[in-house]
């Protein structure tokens, strides 16, 4: 098949990419601005595959996303492109409204006008496939998780924009009939991950000998997924998944924030001992938490297992290692980003947001 990937040189996007080529016949259509935290270098492993091309475009730019999906004519539009870091969007909501909602209006009206061009049976094959995330439905407490049908209830502006996005698809689907499905993630771990978010951020802290900034006292619960074990759900999904069906992609992992850094720590101690020999735990230090922060998150990833046979290879501790020890041994990719580009800086603390919005295209 023809896939074309939004947001593909980002770290998910990325993944699925690299994936794709390595694992698949399928041909590859990478869509992506190349903003802050999107980077090329996470697809040279696959960049000289004959089935594997890049564009570069905006998912708010309609014309250049209707010429890039007239000119590869795909069988499936995965659609990951996305703002997706709660701290930026505490400082900045306008961006996360920008590409998380407008751009999915866009690839939505994009899509549906070039499958009421299909024969019948490319009409019957074709998928738009919403990737989004757990935090749609807000904060658990002590017990439960989140299933396809927990009601959402989002509670950063980030969620928020993956919220309504979501809501367009469902309603491009039951409006218009576009063969759309939807799948919601917990948190993402792994290789080529923006040093921003937590993992990548306490790895390359701890090797430049850094506070490990741990938010409030770490007791936030959050269900991790290894990035691989993701694309594999996401290609079980759209080559098998039922049109209009949700469904849930967890990694049955969860662990305590102060619990995760500890076990990195360890590791660190293990596969890269400090200098001194001392351990690197000594540098973690707790900070003002997160405005709003939710306590938990977990999924229940039963529908995905029980329908489509997809379950975790990795458990978070393996992944965890490997983890580290790609970190470890890209310094150069990852070196660049906090000089560069100040991926290692704090955000969300605003006291208010950024009013500006919009709409550039």
């Amino acid at each position: 098949m023809r896939i074309l990937v939004t947001g593909g040189a980002g770290f998910i996007g990325s993944a699925l990419v690299r994936h794709l080529i390595c694992h698949t016949d399928h041909e590859v259509l990478n869509l992506d601005a190349l903003t802050y935290a999107g980077t090329l270098t996470a697809v040279e492993p696959v960049a000289d595959d004959p089935r594997y091309r890049f564009v570069r475009a905006d998912v708010r730019d309609g014309a250049a996303v209707a010429r890039a999906i007239q000119g590869f004519r795909p069988h499936v539009v995965t659609h990951l492109a996305a703002e997706s870091h709660v701290d930026r969007s505490l400082d900045g909501p306008a961006a996360f409204v920008e590409t998380n909602v407008v751009g999915t209006f866009t690839m939505l009206n994009a899509a549906l006008a070039y499958w009421q061009g299909l024969s019948p049976a490319e009409r019957a094959s074709f998928r738009f496939h919403h990737i989004s995330t757990d935090e749609v439905f807000g904060s658990l407490e002590e017990t439960g998780r989140f299933t396809e049908a927990t009601p959402y209830d989002p509670r950063s502006p980030y969620s928020a924009s993956k919220a309504a996005s979501d809501h367009f698809v469902s309603a491009w689907g039951h409006s218009y009939g576009l063969p759309v499905i939807v799948t919601n993630c917990s948190n993402n771990y792994g290789p080529y991950h923006f040093p921003e978010k937590m993992i990548p951020l306490m790895i390359v802290k701890a090797l430049g000998g850094e506070t490990l900034p741990v938010y409030g006292r770490g007791e936030n619960v959050r269900d991790w997924l290894y990035v691989e074990d993701h694309v594999r759900a996401l290609q079980a999904v759209f080559e098998r998944g039922a049109v209009g069906r949700r469904y849930n992609v967890g990694g049955n992992a969860e662990r305590r924030n102060i619990d995760v850094v500890h076990t990195l720590c360890a590791l660190l101690d293990r596969l890269h001992p400090r200098s001194d020999g001392r351990s690197y735990a000594e540098q973690i230090g707790f900070v003002a938490d997160r405005p709003g922060h939710d306590l938990r998150y977990a999924i229940d990833a039963t529908r995905i297992r029980e329908e489509l046979g997809w379950t975790p290879q990795e458990s978070f501790e393996s992944g965890l290692e490997k983890t580290v020890r790609w970190y470890l041994a890209h310094r150069d990719w990852w070196q660049p980003l906090l000089s560069e580009r100040g991926a290692d800086r704090r955000r969300g603390l605003s006291p208010s947001p950024n009013p500006i919005f919009s709409l550039s295209r």
